[in-house]
C-alpha cells in the first residue's frame, strides 16, 4: 500500500485502537466494539478498511467466531522538516539477512537466542535497546541533514539556497534525471535544469550520459 494512503487510513483515532487492542491479543468484532465504545456495525467498516489495506487479517473458531488479528509487521515513517516532507513505509527485512553484510553499520546484534525462556528475555531486551539506539540515530540524522541544508541554504545570497539543497538531496538519493528531480521537488524542469548548471559551474555536480550526479 502506497504510504500516502497508509498514512490516510491510520489518520482515523478509532483504527489506531483497534490496532493497539490487537496488537495485545487477537479480538472479535463485540470486543473491539465494547473497548472502544463504537457500534459493532462502525467497527466492521473499519476492520474492512484494515483488512483491505492488508494489516489485518481474521480467522474463524469452531463456534463461528470470527477473530481479527494484526497480519505482519509494518514501519511507517513520516519525515517532517524545513526542506522536505514525506511518507515512506517498509515491511520487516526477509529474517536471513544478515546485518554484519552492510558494510555501512558496525551494530553488535549479539548472538541468536536459544529457545528456553531466559534466552529469549534476554534477546528480547537487547533488541529493544537496539530499537532504542536507532531511533536515537535516525533523530541525530536528521538534525544534521536538516543543519547541512541550512548551510547550504546559507551559501546563495539569492534566495535560491533551498532548492539547491533539495536538488543535491535528491542526487543523493539516485533520483539523477531531471524530470524525475522535478517530480520529487515538485518544481518545474526548467528551473531544475537552471539550477543544476549553476551548480555544474560551482563544480558540485556533473552531467553524466545518463542523467546528473554529485562531483
Amino acid at each position: 500500500m502506497d504510504s500516502a494512503e497508509l498514512l490516510n487510513l491510520l489518520g482515523n483515532a478509532n483504527r489506531r485502537r483497534i490496532l493497539k487492542l490487537l496488537a495485545h491479543k487477537p479480538c472479535y468484532v463485540t470486543e473491539i466494539s465494547e473497548y472502544i465504545g463504537v457500534s459493532p456495525k462502525a467497527v466492521i467498516d473499519h476492520l474492512q478498511k484494515l483488512e483491505d489495506a492488508g494489516l489485518i487479517d481474521s480467522r474463524t473458531d469452531d463456534q463461528r467466531r470470527k477473530y481479527f488479528s494484526i497480519a505482519r509487521n509494518l514501519r511507517l515513517e513520516v519525515r517532517v522538516s524545513p526542506y522536505e516532507f514525506g511518507t515512506k513505509s517498509a515491511y520487516p527485512a526477509n529474517p536471513e539477512f544478515e546485518m554484519p553484510s552492510c558494510r555501512h553499520l558496525s551494530i553488535d546484534v549479539g548472538e541468536e537466542a536459544g529457545g528456553n525462556f531466559h534466552d529469549l528475555a534476554r534477546e528480547l531486551e537487547h533488541l529493544q535497546q537496539l530499537e532504542n539506539e536507532l531511533s536515537l540515530a535516525q533523530r541525530w540524522v536528521q538534525a544534521r541533514l536538516t543543519d547541512v541544508r541550512d548551510r547550504i541554504d546559507s551559501g546563495f545570497e539569492n534566495g535560491d539556497g533551498r532548492l539547491y539543497a533539495e536538488l543535491v538531496s535528491g542526487l543523493a538519493n539516485g533520483i539523477d534525471t531531471v524530470p524525475a528531480l522535478a517530480r520529487e521537488i515538485e518544481a518545474p524542469p526548467e528551473i531544475v535544469e537552471e539550477a543544476l548548471t549553476r551548480l555544474a559551474d560551482d563544480n558540485v555536480v556533473e552531467r553524466t550520459d545518463d542523467g546528473w550526479e554529485i562531483v
